[in-house]
Parts: structure tokens; C-alpha cells; sequence
């Protein structure tokens, strides 16, 4: 397996447990109704990574398109988890937008 799809498969496992983590540490935080959003796309997004993940493992002719759709809400988890000061969401937006960029290269 080319290194670019290592890499990549490695920044989707890692930014699923950032963004799982920034979900439950969130969900801890005193002012959840601020936290909402940037949880629902944690969700999501650990959701899909570990999708693209799979398909790219599995060598699928999908992966690009999954990698292209895994950039953009990685980008958009990213940004969400970037607005807020908590260490977890500070992370998370590193991995979510780390993720976002290697997904993009591979959707090339």
C-alpha cells in the first residue's frame, strides 16, 4: 500500500478518537448548549473517517469520492471545534483539519 493511503488511513483513525474524545469531553462542559454543535459534528465526522478509512484499507474505486466528502466535514469539524478554547476542541480542530488535508490529496 503507496505511503499516501498509510498516511492518510493513519489521520482518519487518529482524528475518529480526537474528535470522540472532544464528543465526550464536551459533553461534560458546563455550558452544553454552546457545545452542541460542535458535538453533532464530532459525530459525524469520527463517523466518516473511519469509513474512509475502511474504504481506502479495502482499496475500494470509492475511496476517492469518500475522501472528498471525508474533507469537507473534517474541514467543517474543524472549524466548529476551532472556535472554542477547551484543550479537547483545540485538538480536535489540529486533527479534523490535518485529516481534511491529507483526505483532499487523496481525492485528487
Amino acid at each position: 500500500m503507496p505511503d499516501q493511503y498509510k498516511q492518510c488511513i493513519e489521520a482518519c483513525y487518529l482524528c475518529a478518537a480526537a474528535c470522540d474524545n472532544c464528543a465526550a469531553s464536551c459533553l461534560e462542559e458546563e455550558n452544553l448548549e454552546m457545545m452542541r454543535e460542535c458535538i453533532r459534528m464530532d459525530m459525524q465526522c469520527a463517523n466518516i473517517c473511519r469509513l474512509a478509512a475502511q474504504f481506502m484499507t479495502l482499496k475500494s474505486e470509492f475511496a476517492p469520492a469518500l475522501c472528498q466528502l471525508c474533507a469537507e466535514i473534517c474541514q467543517k469539524c474543524g472549524d466548529e471545534c476551532g472556535q472554542h478554547q477547551h484543550d479537547h476542541c483545540q485538538a480536535c480542530a489540529k486533527a479534523c483539519h490535518h485529516c481534511a488535508e491529507l483526505c483532499r490529496q487523496m481525492a485528487a
